[in-house]
């Protein structure tokens, strides 16, 4: 199973302030045990909401707002995609996610939604395509340095 571990923005990371070299060095740590473990697909952190941009779309019609945005707890900070077995085991790693002093490290797991989900809506040949474009993804993505 695929998830989107959500990591929530707070003000700290809203303010584009970096967390410390010993913080980043823990994280580089934790990442390297998710990568050993053949958990992690991709990660990234995000620049602060100023430096982006919400895209509202209804009826044809898009309505831009540039950021930044108010609400903090709504906002991203960074993400990471897994593929582990059960979302209990996400929780797992989650839990071993390393904290910075009392900054605020709020995380969201949510499993994405995968080709064979659709089978009571889509016919066999959407849900082949949908898989074909995954696979292409898959094989023009970049390979990590050896």
């Amino acid at each position: 199973m695929r998830v989107m571990v959500i990591v929530k923005a707070n003000p700290e990371s809203e303010a584009g302030a970096l967390p410390n070299p010993e913080y980043i060095a823990r994280m580089g740590a934790y990442n390297d045990e998710l990568i050993a473990a053949g958990v992690m697909l991709d990660a990234g952190g995000l620049r602060p909401s100023a430096r982006g941009a919400r895209v509202h779309l209804r009826r044809g019609k898009a309505t831009v707002i540039d950021g930044p945005f108010a609400e903090t707890k709504e906002l991203l900070g960074g993400y990471w995609i897994w593929q582990v077995a059960s979302l209990q085991e996400a929780i797992d790693w989650a839990r071993k996610a390393p904290t910075e002093g009392d900054r605020e490290f709020n995380l969201e797991i949510r499993p994405f939604m995968e080709p064979e989900d659709f089978a009571d809506v889509a016919s066999p040949e959407l849900i082949a395509q949908e898989q074909g474009w995954r696979d292409e993804q898959a094989r023009a993505a970049p390979k990590a340095p050896a």
